[in-house]
């Protein structure tokens, strides 16, 4: 059904789903009783009608390049159990040869189409240099303003000590936060929030509140002196302090890996954030592509682990190279037959130090681990490699659940895996596994 004959795993469609209940109804969705008049084209994309609790059957469509879809049932899910389900019928083999779309579903798939190719908003209109320079000199002098505030406020939890910060409570960083918004420094801002919350967080919390409070020195002391740094790292600490990225960033064709796929929730419940980790196959680059979500609605970007699309990738300028944007894609996603190669655990912290020289700030690097065996003990648990004597701690970052470190012993037993994770100064998050000679990822997320 794709351009390359290949169809998704019942598990990589699954792992669409935005929620167990919404994975649970499309299986129930999933085979032919509900649906009538389906089919798809060789192009990658799937129409179907399905019956509900009402008289008109609902329709539903899938653009398999995205993956996109459009449904006419009233769920502010996505992808819906519809999609789903329609989905799932095609991986299980239960659409047969392309043909015509109806009139519904071509419309919506055409105006895809034309939005892809579509010029940017914007494009050919005459740029005014010259007011762009005033507002960027503005907007540096009220960031300006703010740093020198906010580094005053790290002076005086210094010179006060930090002994007092858990009864002084958070109003008072929420306060400084409001001010580096107003200053038009939105990145400074988080990290002050950050900063904040570091007392309410368990034992051990000064030591990591002095790291963080010297991380955000360091970034106040970098924008001061921004001028003076080379191009790579200043456009690095406009990223942080929160500027857009200026300029044209570098576009990268590759055949790209999907190694993970999670979400995270911003402290106010306000924002969902998805992290989709790439890898280029011929270049081996890695690319950290991020979709957002509004309150109540998942990111409307997912790309299910394991699968291989072709397209570019356009990368953004500082962030060590890594974020990136999804640009045009030349052929229809398919599963990946092999296992990623890995690396050593100590090919993996040197990686992540030399990232570390591009960008200061970088809590983490991708790297593929692998053979290594999965190690608990007393103190923690351990990714130990299998021919030789170190290891890495394993962290769960974000409050994750203990339950992906037993999934993944019992996918050990024992022996040598490979998996895929983020490295930083705290230790190793496992994401992704493979056993030896199974190309079939298992999600730790």
């Amino acid at each position: 059904m794709t351009e390359q004959g290949v169809r998704w795993t019942a598990e990589q469609v699954l792992a669409l789903a935005p929620d167990d209940a919404s994975r649970k109804a499309g299986s129930r969705l999933g085979g032919a009783g509900p649906w009538s008049q389906i089919g798809g084209s060789a192009s990658g994309s799937l129409w179907g009608y399905c019956k509900g609790s009402g008289s008109t059957p609902y329709r539903t469509v899938v653009d398999l390049a995205g993956p996109a879809y459009k449904c006419s049932c009233p769920s502010r899910k996505f992808p819906c159990k519809h999609a789903l389900g329609l989905l799932l019928l095609w991986s299980a083999e239960g659409i047969g040869e392309p043909g015509e779309a109806p009139e519904w579903a071509a419309q919506w798939l055409a105006e895809r189409a034309a939005k892809a190719a579509r010029p940017a908003a914007g494009a050919g209109r005459p740029v005014d240099e010259e007011g762009a320079r005033r507002r960027a000199e503005r907007r540096a002098a009220r960031i300006g303003a703010g740093v020198t505030e906010l580094e005053q406020r790290l002076a005086d939890l210094l010179r006060g000590g930090l002994a007092g910060q858990e009864q002084a409570g958070y109003a008072a960083w929420e306060e400084t936060a409001a001010r580096m918004v107003d200053a038009q420094a939105p990145g400074l801002a988080g990290r002050v929030r950050e900063l904040g919350t570091i007392p309410s967080c368990g034992p051990g919390w000064p030591a990591r509140m002095l790291e963080e409070a010297a991380l955000l020195h360091l970034l106040d002391r970098a924008w001061l002196g921004v001028a003076g740094l080379p191009d790579p790292l200043a456009a690095t600490v406009r990223g942080r302090v929160g500027l857009p990225a200026s300029g044209e960033g570098e576009a990268v064709r590759d055949r790209w890996l999907v190694l993970a796929q999670y979400d995270s929730v911003s402290p106010d419940g306000r924002l969902t954030t998805r992290r989709i980790w790439l890898r280029g196959l011929a270049g081996g680059r890695p690319a950290l592509v991020l979709d957002f979500g509004p309150p109540g609605r998942p990111p409307g970007l997912a790309l299910p682990v394991g699968l291989v699309l072709e397209a570019e990738a356009r990368f953004r300028p500082g962030s060590a190279g890594l974020r990136a944007d999804l640009g045009e894609r030349f052929s229809a996603a398919e599963p990946c037959r092999e296992i990623p190669a890995g690396v050593s655990t100590g090919a993996a912290l040197e990686a992540y130090g030399a990232a570390l020289r591009e960008d200061p700030w970088l809590e983490s690097w991708p790297v593929v681990l692998g053979p290594v065996i999965p190690v608990p003990g007393e103190l923690g648990w351990q990714l130990a490699d299998a021919q030789g004597t170190s290891a890495l701690p394993v962290t769960l970052a974000g409050g994750r659940s203990r339950s992906g470190l037993w999934q993944l012993a019992a996918l050990s037993g024992g022996g040598p895996v490979t998996v895929f994770g983020e490295c930083g100064h705290r230790g190793f998050t496992p994401l992704t596994a493979w056993q030896p000679d199974s190309p079939e990822p298992v999600a730790l997320v």
